[in-house]
């Protein structure tokens, strides 16, 4: 009966097949208008401006906001990037997550066509171009176009690509679920470098929504805390000690670099023991007493429950919420040195 029926669908999908007439463009013009079709019925442009050194400089018109299918960042995955924050009018921590997007590429050696002046120029002249006052900057860097061999040798330059993104976000003040994750996490050299290569990542947090829980949790093979799909994971112990797991193999955030910087305050006031990376098993993590994600979009997210078990009392606990507003006061009014003003026309 199963082959049966397996016929039957074979034959029914080749009639199918025959009744399907697949459009064939026959201008630009005409394709162009079609895209326009797509963008135009949308209330709001979720991507007000785009930069490509392929094009050589930003583009308004979403419909043009495209990449070559033979970029091997497309192909073969050769390529890193990087995000930072549009707060209020403010670019922040825009130089170290420059600094960390240049290491990655020369871990994925990849060279880049601009200097890190030309790049910071670029992005902040983007950023005024988008009129967009609270989004996120997202930018990549590709082993760059020229065909669809496995090897880079004979793209004549690599390419760099940002997009600013409409959208809002606020201080997460809801506790959420997570799991242990089950698929396994990427090697050190590719999980300290940040990689288009995210598939692990996004089956990571499939796995998790699968199960009614918004996030997952990396362990390593020696039964280490790692991180979670794309952030980095954070704990308060009944000593009142902050703990992040070691950097060294997973990504350094650049905000988890910030909260580490800012949380000794929390010590200074007698509200924490100490600020600290370290390994940290899952049987002392899951004995923690408070639990967060952190990490850019965030910047800091409670955790309350871990495979269906509490953290703590089940609740947001009042230190996360301390860091939490440490880290919003910082994006909002921090120094100089962490937020760049957008000169918007």
């Amino acid at each position: 009966m199963a082959a049966s029926n397996s016929s039957f669908d074979q034959t029914a999908d080749a009639k199918n097949g025959e009744d399907f007439s697949v459009h064939v463009f026959s201008s630009s013009a005409e394709l162009l208008e079609k895209l326009h079709e797509k963008w135009n019925s949308v209330k709001q442009q979720p991507y007000p401006a785009m930069y490509s050194s392929v094009y050589g400089g930003i583009i308004l018109d979403p419909a043009m906001m495209v990449i070559p299918m033979d970029d091997h960042m497309v192909h073969r995955g050769h390529g890193v990037f990087d995000t930072a924050i549009i707060f209020d009018g403010y670019l922040y921590e825009l130089d170290v997550h420059i600094n960390r997007f240049l290491r990655s590429a020369s871990k994925a050696r990849i060279a880049s066509p601009f200097t890190f002046s030309e790049l910071k120029s670029i992005l902040i002249q983007l950023s005024a171009a988008s009129k967009c006052r609270k989004g996120t900057l997202r930018y990549w860097l590709s082993a760059g176009p020229g065909n669809f061999l496995l090897s880079p040798a004979k793209c004549l330059t690599s390419a760099f690509y940002a997009v600013v993104i409409d959208e809002d976000f606020a201080q997460c003040k809801e506790g959420v679920k997570v799991i242990t994750s089950a698929i396994p996490m990427k090697s050190p050299l590719f999980a300290t470098m940040k990689n288009v290569n995210y598939l692990p990542n996004v089956l990571s947090i499939m796995e998790a929504e699968d199960k009614g829980a918004f996030s997952s949790i990396w362990v390593d093979k020696k039964g280490y805390i790692a991180e979670g799909p794309n952030v980095n994971v954070a704990f308060i112990n009944s000593d009142k000690e902050l703990i992040l797991p070691s950097f060294d193999k997973i990504l350094s955030g650049c905000t988890a670099m910030r909260f580490l910087q800012l949380a000794p305050k929390l010590v200074e006031q007698g509200r924490l023991k100490c600020v600290k990376t370290t390994d940290i098993t899952v049987e002392e993590a899951k004995e923690s007493i408070e639990m967060m994600y952190v990490g850019s979009t965030l910047p800091l997210l409670p955790i309350i429950m871990w495979d269906e078990k509490p953290i703590g009392n089940g609740e947001v606990g009042e230190l996360t919420m301390a860091l939490s507003d440490l880290l919003w006061e910082d994006m909002a009014a921090g120094p100089e040195s962490q937020r760049i003003p957008v000169p918007y026309a």
